[in-house]
């Protein structure tokens, strides 16, 4: 296995040669990441699947029956809340999951902070990777579940990867720049619990941004999480196309996010070891 690092450079081609000369090393890392989470459980793995199962009933039956909440512009189905809603929260948790980590990825790998080949822009990378993993299995159980209730979904379906083509720019930049900034202040990872509370809120995973006043909803969408929430929504359950003007405009933001994070990463990591 080749271990490569480049310290210094700042430009968005060392981005993707990190992540493609350390490929091996990152698949490695992911997996002992997703296994290592698991172990000594009594069921391992199989526990990825049950956590979303159990959500999805639990949102069926508190939204869906006790709530007897409705999408508005749906059909009126208990479980097409329970859907709609897991939908933007297996989305949002995925965000959540990378963003949460970030603050300690540095922190938490002191022995990799004093190899000095070790490449330390990878560990977001890996985080995402073990975040990934649990993101596809809420979509298996989302859509196990939409089949079981509504039927094979449309073939809208098939540009969710493309409408969440920005979102992992989104995760490294800010991750990259959080895994820095958690090592000279270590209340990075309490602020970011409280952020996150904010932003959960500040989606459409709950509400769709139509039912806000229209002066509320500009504020909405500074959250860079809501056009991707809400364009995903509009292909998995209401079968309607990308807004591509849109569209194009998060991928270009996402893309800064990603160079700008990276780029503080690098200006920073040569104080890490003084610190840590």
């Amino acid at each position: 296995m080749t271990i490569t690092s480049d310290r210094n450079s700042m430009s968005p081609l060392a981005i993707a040669r990190a992540i493609r000369n350390n490929g091996s090393l990152i698949n490695e890392l992911i997996q002992r990441d997703i296994v290592g989470r698991y172990r000594g459980s009594f069921m391992g793995l199989l526990w990825s699947f049950f956590n979303p199962i159990l959500m999805l009933l639990v949102y069926t039956f508190v939204f869906g029956i006790v709530f007897n909440s409705r999408w508005p512009g749906g059909t009126g189905s208990k479980s097409e809340f329970a859907l709609v809603l897991f939908s933007g929260l297996m989305i949002f948790n995925f965000f959540s999951e990378c963003i949460n980590r970030a603050p300690g990825l540095i922190v938490g790998n002191v022995g990799y902070v004093k190899k000095i080949i070790f490449p330390l822009e990878i560990l977001p990378v890996v985080a995402m990777g073990a975040a990934f993993f649990h993101f596809c299995i809420s979509f298996i159980v989302w859509l196990l579940f939409y089949i079981t209730f509504f039927g094979f979904p449309q073939s809208t379906l098939l540009l969710l990867p493309v409408v969440l083509l920005p979102l992992p720019f989104v995760i490294l930049g800010l991750s990259w720049f959080l895994a820095s900034l958690g090592v000279y202040l270590r209340d990075t990872g309490h602020i970011i619990g409280v952020i996150l509370m904010v932003m959960m809120f500040m989606t459409p995973i709950f509400y769709p941004i139509s039912a806000l006043p229209e002066k509320y909803r500009p504020l909405l969408r500074l959250n860079p999480l809501a056009t991707l929430i809400e364009q995903a929504q509009s292909v998995m359950i209401w079968g309607r196309t990308v807004d591509w003007s849109v569209w194009g405009l998060t991928l270009m933001a996402s893309l800064m996010i990603a160079f700008l994070g990276f780029a503080w990463f690098q200006k920073t990591r040569s104080g890490f070891s003084d610190v840590l």
